[in-house]
């Protein structure tokens, strides 16, 4: 880890950081979550003081997030499940390959989804925090306790992913038409090629490009775009 100067860490060029200090400024889990998030394990990367708060931050969500926690939240979304599954099977694997600042961004872009419900149900709080105690195990271990949990989260079994759970229940379609974007639709993700394709040829926004026009052919990649050619 290179000092903010761009230069190695050194005495004698006085830029060495002090861990101790930016734990008694910022707290223990910040630096861990911070320096397994700021590069790749196997490669150089260069501290920055200014951009440790994105780890700081990323805690406080964390913790404002057990406010959500209700003993009888309904269903998670759709959408959210998948994501939660997505995140197990993501971090697990990436903890076993030292991919540690892909497995923190993984936790952070859960957290968004996370937030946009309206309740939690403590299950899927605690399955969430399981999931960020490696990285910041002091912060985990002080909501465990305060949602009454008598057990360390080390004792814990590793969050059990659920296969036919990993799919998005819906998929945003892009539509072209002679390969310029012309709009988008949502679809069921098992929605046949034949049906993408009918399904964008009756959207109003396409219609205007595509009607009184000979159809020369449609190009479709599955569950990303469908682009209509027609002759001008």
């Amino acid at each position: 880890i290179g000092g903010e100067d761009g230069r190695k860490m050194s005495k004698r060029f006085g830029n060495v950081i002090n861990p101790d200090d930016i734990v008694k400024t910022y707290g223990a889990d910040t630096l861990r979550i911070y320096e397994m998030f700021m590069g790749a394990f196997d490669q150089n990367t260069q501290w920055s003081t200014e951009n440790i708060m994105g780890a700081r931050r990323f805690i406080e969500r964390v913790w404002k997030l057990a406010e959500k926690v209700m003993l009888e939240a309904p269903e998670l979304s759709k959408k959210t499940e998948a994501m939660l599954h997505k995140t197990i099977k993501k971090v697990g694997e990436d903890i076993d390959s030292f991919g540690f600042n892909t497995a923190i961004s993984a936790l952070m872009i859960l957290i968004n989804t996370l937030e946009e419900e309206p309740t939690l149900s403590k299950d899927t709080y605690l399955t969430f925090l399981s999931l960020v105690c490696p990285f910041a195990p002091h912060v985990v271990e002080e909501l465990r306790e305060r949602l009454g949990e008598k057990r360390s989260n080390t004792e814990q079994s590793w969050p059990m992913y659920d296969v036919k759970k990993l799919a998005d229940e819906t998929i945003t379609i892009a539509v072209q038409v002679n390969g310029k974007f012309r709009g988008t639709f949502e679809t069921a993700s098992d929605t046949s090629q034949d049906a993408l394709e009918t399904e964008a040829q009756k959207l109003p926004e396409i219609r205007k490009y595509i009607e009184n026009k000979e159809l020369v052919k449609i190009i479709t990649v599955p569950k990303k775009l469908v682009n209509i050619v027609v002759n001008t």
